[in-house]
């Protein structure tokens, strides 16, 4: 290395990130493998592999193990250390969890090969992150503290500046930008590192961004230029619009302005070979047909993960035309519920909410159950206060709290073990699997219990072979069809499923129904609800009297319809 050149350092995304952000994190724990050892012998500073929503997605669409796959590649990459994204208090889920679930969850982590922690709270704030930076120091990994980068009338560089060192005092190791949506402008990016560096001057800077407004190659070398270590990039063909910038033309930027990656172009050629031969198969056809760049992130500030959930959660609502309208909604939403950072579990709250205001035709007259808590403080302080009559509205009959939430969790180990049926526990991290997403984890432990030659087949499995059958064209026809009509169904009021999904008779698992078959109901109580874009819909009476479910427990369901009769 050149005397004059400075070292900067690249972590690769492809594992995570990229196929979360471009494939609906579609790639198989095998898919993975085969490349392993070429990415771990390539020079990264480190792998993101694990996290965000690969866990879930591992279970619920691949039937994998997601500990498993740690293992797995931890086994391969020797020279790299292992990165995941730990979304604090919310783990890798979508609601906070007890103090001892988070403490065991990134025990077990470590013990299988995690070594860096990225962890984040969608609100940024500083008492979520506290038990999960406390846990990383205690089981020996490197805890990155992260600013969840957004641009709003209360987000300023001295309030960012403010939080970092709010999680310096923590003792994190090393300090995240995260830009999820690519909002982040180079002049930006100057000014909020220049003022990171002068008040945390030993503390190492990364930055993670998305290409979708196409300004994050120029902010990267702005960063760098400010004083940035480490930036978070994807191979070439994972890379871009929705996902991290590409690394060999990052590569090529910072070589020519004096800085040295450690990076060899010949090997990622090599390794962005093989991803362009597995895009073919694994590359959803949702995200097949997208723009290069999307200059309206600038005012929707949708993360780059959340654009690709977002079409497919469209398209199972047979809605992916209405992608404009829920564009319009979002920043509406956003700006009604305090100026969240557009990162999961805000994104998703938010992408919902605004999905079914849209849908609905009347805002907010249909409240997710994950909104209600939001507006109450469930998830901690929103950036600005909620509109006081609209905070009512949207918490109905919850009480809003102020404490930090996770003290009113009791411990949960032990309840999540006694929950799982005799014969589907096989070590303790499916307690861990359990705890997060109960639902999931158990389809997954009855299918990995169930005879191979009899289980049912792979979702994800099945979604590409449809995809495949299907005409380029799509259905149009079928798309724009009403509901078929329900058969045999008893006169009375009925109880419509207001948008595809799962239909589940209670809120959570092992928990009584909401409303008994054949019992008596007020309208307006919740009695059911379906599951839809990974969040629960409470599903309300229209009227009183004597309730008759039509459709069985955890089975899937289609806009329009009949879930139950009252009579």
């Amino acid at each position: 290395m050149e005397k004059n050149k400075k070292k900067i350092r690249i972590t690769d995304t492809t594992l995570r990130d990229a196929h979360q952000s471009l494939w609906a994190t579609r790639m198989r724990t095998d898919d993975i493998l085969k490349i392993a050892s070429e990415i771990d012998d390539a020079g990264y500073y480190s792998l993101e592999c694990w996290g965000g929503a690969t866990f879930d997605v591992c279970m619920r669409f691949l039937r994998e193990n997601p500990w498993e796959r740690l293992r797995q590649i931890k086994a391969v990459c020797k020279k790299t250390p292992l990165q995941m994204l730990l979304r604090g208090q919310n783990i890798l889920g979508y609601k906070h969890y007890p103090d001892d679930i988070v403490d065991r969850f990134v025990a077990l982590a470590c013990e299988n090969g995690m070594d860096i922690f990225r962890v984040f709270d969608a609100l940024n704030d500083p008492r979520n992150l506290e038990q999960a930076i406390r846990s990383v120091k205690k089981w020996g990994g490197h805890a990155q503290g992260t600013i969840c980068y957004t641009t709003s009338p209360v987000h300023t560089v001295k309030k960012y500046v403010e939080l970092a060192k709010e999680q310096e005092a923590m003792g994190i190791d090393s300090l995240c930008i995260k830009d999820m949506a690519g909002i982040l402008t180079p002049g930006a990016a100057r000014e909020l590192i220049a003022a990171l560096r002068k008040a945390l001057p030993e503390m190492p800077i990364q930055v993670h961004s998305h290409m979708t407004s196409g300004m994050a190659a120029a902010m990267y070398l702005a960063a760098a230029e400010a004083g940035a270590g480490c930036l978070d990039c994807a191979i070439s063909t994972m890379s871009s619009f929705s996902s991290q910038p590409p690394t060999e033309s990052i590569v090529a930027i910072l070589e020519s302005e004096g800085f040295d990656t450690g990076l060899d172009l010949k090997k990622l050629a090599k390794i962005n070979a093989y991803f362009k031969e597995l895009k073919k198969t694994r590359q959803p056809a949702s995200s097949r047909k997208v723009e290069p760049v999307d200059a309206g992130v600038l005012v929707h500030a949708i993360p780059g993960g959340m654009i690709s959930n977002l079409r497919s959660q469209l398209a199972q609502q047979d809605a992916l035309d209405r992608l404009g309208e829920v564009l319009e909604e979002l920043p509406k939403t956003r700006a009604d519920m305090g100026y969240p950072p557009l990162v999961t579990p805000t994104s998703q709250i938010v992408g919902v909410q605004s999905v079914l205001n849209v849908l609905s035709g009347a805002r907010y007259s249909m409240v997710t159950d994950e909104t209600k808590h939001y507006a109450a403080g469930y998830y901690g302080r929103t950036p600005a206060p909620i509109e006081p009559e609209l905070r009512k509205k949207l918490c109905g009959d919850l009480e809003p709290i102020t404490c930090r939430p996770a003290d009113l969790l009791k411990p949960g180990l032990v309840a999540a073990a006694d929950a799982i049926p005799a014969g589907l526990l096989q070590a303790e991290e499916d307690i861990l699997s359990y705890a997060l997403f109960p639902e999931v984890a158990l389809g997954y432990f009855k299918w990995r219990k169930a005879d191979p030659a009899k289980r049912e087949p792979i979702p994800a499995d099945v979604e590409q072979a449809k995809a495949a059958a299907e005409a380029p064209a799509g259905t149009p026809a079928a798309k724009n069809a009403a509901p078929a009509a329900a058969t045999n169904v008893p006169a009375g009021t009925p109880v419509v499923a207001p948008l595809n999904g799962t239909f589940y008779r209670s809120d959570a698992p092992g928990k009584a129904p909401m409303a008994a078959d054949g019992a008596v109901v007020k309208a307006g109580d919740a009695v059911c609800v379906v599951e839809a874009m990974k969040l629960f819909n409470p599903i309300k009476a229209p009227a009183a009297g004597k309730i008759t479910f039509l459709v069985e427990h955890g089975k899937p369901v289609t806009k329009g319809q009949v879930l139950a009769v009252i009579a």
